[in-house]
């Protein structure tokens, strides 16, 4: 989608951080935008901020994780704006992961928001932008956390690398149909992730915040560090609008050697396994005792 004046954008997890960049970003180019958000409060600010720039903005409470909330979400959408062009699956928490204490309820409350939210952004939002036929653009934020594995055991990394699957499946599948697709893989960014505990919703239980001394507190207080003095959401929001123009399929927001080192090393590992697949399956030839694979 070169051309984004006049268009429409939805954007969930709109009241701060990268959505709110990316929904600020789109109304500056001329698009219309619908930011739903779970957290009421910061989202009535965030609106206000907007509007008396002059910016053509609307909101909707809504939990990416109930289907049904994202369903009257989008119907809102729709009657305000008409026909929806971009859709920003953007909404993530993160809550303490490590093998010392799994907490199922984290992992049911991530999953659902940063896994779940996204496909039922796409349920939603997909037959919409086909049926429409002017074209469209998908953006899955997922993260770094979702190439590599650097966070360890973490029901974060699980919902990333599974955004960054689903995002390269449904790419291929969408291109013939004109509609692009992107996944953003931010590093660290100054967001408010690292206290998402306060918007969890109490079917999951309380937040909680694991021992500062163990393996995931030591984590967690790193990860906010680098989050303070991460990079500014709105760098993030014009590298997106610069990727659905082009129709680029990844974004990086971070390119230190440190980020390129753990992907190549996990890549690396993965060579070496098929190169290994690929030696016992010559061994197997020679010996007779081959079977057909692709």
């Amino acid at each position: 989608m070169r051309e984004l004046a006049g268009k429409t954008a939805f954007v969930t997890g709109g009241a701060s951080g990268i959505g709110l960049a990316l929904g600020r970003a789109f109304a500056e180019a001329g698009m219309k935008v619908m930011l739903a958000d779970i957290e009421a409060a910061a989202l009535a600010t965030s609106l206000r901020q907007l509007r008396g720039l002059s910016l053509d903005v609307c909101g909707i409470t809504c939990d990416v994780a109930d289907a049904v909330s994202l369903e009257h979400a989008a119907k809102v959408a729709f009657e305000r704006f008409g026909n929806v062009h971009i859709l920003c699956n953007n909404a993530g928490v993160a809550a303490a992961g490590g093998i010392d204490e799994i907490l199922l309820e984290n992992w049911r409350w991530v999953l659902d928001v940063n896994l779940m939210g996204v496909v039922h952004g796409i349920h939603t939002f997909l037959p919409h932008i086909r049926a429409h036929g002017e074209g469209g653009h998908i953006v899955n934020t997922a993260s770094m956390a979702g190439m590599n594995s650097g966070l360890g055991f973490s029901p974060y990394s699980a919902s990333k690398f599974a955004v960054v699957n689903m995002s390269e499946g449904l790419a291929a599948r969408l291109k013939p149909l004109g509609i692009g697709v992107t996944v953003l893989c931010p590093g660290f960014v100054r967001t408010r992730i690292n206290e998402s505990g306060r918007n969890r919703p109490t079917r999951y239980g309380p937040a909680r915040i694991p021992d500062p001394r163990s393996p995931a507190g030591v984590l967690r207080a790193r990860i906010a560090e680098l989050t303070r003095s991460g990079l500014d959401p709105s760098d993030v929001a014009a590298q997106v609008i610069s990727a659905i123009r082009d129709d680029e399929l990844y974004v990086f927001t971070h390119s230190g050697p440190c980020w390129r080192e753990e992907v190549e090393e996990r890549f690396a590992a993965i060579l070496a396994a098929m190169d290994k697949a690929a030696a016992r399956r010559r061994d197997d030839q020679r010996s007779g005792s081959a079977r057909e694979d692709c």
